[in-house]
């Protein structure tokens, strides 16, 4: 029985090979808006976006006067996309480090890991890790002003809402028009199952849009129909 439906992409290798950088397809777009203080990223899952967030990290904190990077996930598993990585291995720069103190997805409670959250913020350790979770305990603990100059980075950003009732949302809104923060939003799905929208339409304008779709993700793989 011939295949109802045959589709065969390009294979172009472009998603999957690297300039001299050290960078793929998807993460040269991204690093190229590097100068946007509000950023959302939107590409396909295994694309490199947690590769690409360090690119953009660096360069803030290196070149653009941001003195520390919070990057927020949803669950502690996905806290090790984020690990030491030697960039300048591939051509980059510089590298990823973290403290190890500094990766607060470990399994714990989450009062302490406030605390700790709150202690990055005064030291001099420039890299933070931890869950949506700590994220919102520890902002009701802090003053909005201490994410002044930070790079707040939340990854699975459709986690996100526009509702009142969202407290993530709610983070996120103060944080954009309370302080000088940065922000990278990233996410696979720019889409929520509600009927709820991610962001306002007003506080969307504000940021710059970088797009990798699935189709050009594909590109690169050479197995695939």
């Amino acid at each position: 029985m011939p295949n109802l439906v045959e589709v065969t992409y390009e294979q172009t290798g472009n998603s999957t090979n690297t300039d001299t950088l050290g960078m793929r397809e998807m993460q040269a777009r991204a690093y190229s808006a590097r100068d946007a203080q509000y950023l959302l990223l939107k590409s396909p899952p295994a694309s490199g976006k947690s590769r690409a967030l360090m690119f953009l990290a660096l360069d803030k904190m290196h070149n653009q006067g941001v003195s520390k990077t919070i990057v927020a996930v949803p669950e502690r598993s996905i806290g090790a996309s984020f690990a030491p990585v030697k960039l300048s291995d591939y051509g980059f720069y510089a590298d990823w480090e973290i403290e190890p103190k500094r990766d607060l997805c470990s399994p714990g409670g989450e009062p302490g890991k406030v605390k700790q959250f709150q202690e990055f913020l005064e030291s001099d350790d420039r890299i933070l890790v931890c869950t949506h979770a700590t994220l919102r305990f520890a902002f009701e603990a802090v003053e909005t002003a201490a994410f002044n100059n930070v790079l707040l980075a939340i990854d699975e950003f459709h986690h996100v809402s526009a509702d009142v009732g969202n407290q993530l949302g709610s983070v996120l809104r103060d944080v954009l028009h309370h302080s000088s923060a940065h922000i990278i939003a990233m996410t696979g799905s720019y889409f929520r199952g509600d009927s709820v929208p991610i962001l306002l339409p007003e506080d969307e304008a504000l940021f710059t849009h970088v797009t990798y779709n699935y189709y050009e993700q594909l590109n690169g793989y050479k197995h695939l129909k």
